[in-house]
């Protein structure tokens, strides 16, 4: 179906994989299907899914930030997966609420659909973070699980975006609460400090020890993935996979980072590994 067709499976399988990350006001039905060539998962949104949150992306837009406004958010998610039940591509789309009962909601349209429902405790913008949205979740675990459990619960595989970096917030910590809820996935935005991951890893590694439920929870790696030498070192660091945001707007890179996936895959990546990508300028 897929670049490799069980990739983005309910457990993301065993091997390596791509995810095309959402952008925000971007990553739409057909962002997603120009990109489907490359990705083995595409994230649509972020959607701003109740009052208090629409509120906040209608700020956003004012100060020049793109987002997506529909008048209905919940049938605009069902829509936008719906565009792609022909595309080869595993779909899902990235949500933030004020609330876990809007979640739940989009959740069960994800699951119906088999698609990745994504909870948003990644945006740092302020108007988000007021609302209870994004980045405040990491600073209050006990809220941030009742919205993953709130996912979870419908059947959806659960994705959970978060950030490095912010100050006070232990991620294997919050690995471990999402995990305990259901999350299937920790997608992470490294913020320049890759070895995050790797503390990560490690801790997802210790717990197949004990059967633990963070064994099952699949790392995602994002930020800065531009072709081998980032891909390799995220592989590097233990990740089970990595995602693109930027480069899914710019084919000759998300090509780059693809066949780097594909050679991870076929364990040829660290053979040249180090090779350093180009830079954004840089095309093959």
């Amino acid at each position: 179906m897929t670049r490799r067709a069980d990739a983005a499976g309910a457990s993301a399988g065993d091997d390596p994989f791509l995810v095309a990350a959402s952008l925000s006001g971007a990553a739409d039905s057909e962002w997603a299907r120009a990109a489907a060539e490359h990705v083995d998962a595409a994230l649509l949104g972020g959607v701003a899914l109740d009052p208090a949150s629409q509120a906040a992306a209608r700020d956003l837009v004012a100060r020049g930030r793109s987002e997506f406004l529909p008048t209905d958010p919940l049938g605009f998610v069902a829509d936008q997966i719906d565009a792609l039940a022909e595309v080869p591509v595993r779909p899902g789309v990235n949500v933030r609420s004020a609330a876990p009962e809007p979640v739940r909601e989009a959740a069960r349209i994800c699951a119906d659909r088999g698609a990745v429902c994504e909870v948003n405790a990644h945006c740092r913008q302020p108007e988000l973070r007021a609302v209870g949205c994004g980045e405040s979740l990491l600073r209050d675990p006990a809220r941030l699980t009742r919205y993953v459990a709130a996912a979870s619960g419908t059947g959806a595989t659960t994705s959970v975006k978060v950030r490095a970096g912010v100050l006070g917030v232990d991620l294997v910590a919050v690995a471990e609460r999402v995990a305990s809820a259901g999350a299937d996935w920790l997608h992470v935005d490294a913020m320049d400090s890759e070895a995050v991951i790797a503390d990560l890893a490690a801790a997802v590694d210790a717990a197949s020890e004990g059967g633990d439920r963070l064994a099952d929870l699949t790392v995602v790696a994002n930020n800065g993935v531009r072709g081998r030498e980032t891909v390799a070192e995220y592989a590097a660091h233990g990740a089970d996979a990595v995602s693109a945001g930027r480069p899914t707007e710019d084919p000759p890179v998300l090509a780059r980072v693809a066949d780097a996936v594909d050679e991870w895959r076929a364990g040829s990546l660290r053979e040249r590994a180090g090779e350093a990508d180009p830079g954004p300028e840089v095309r093959p």
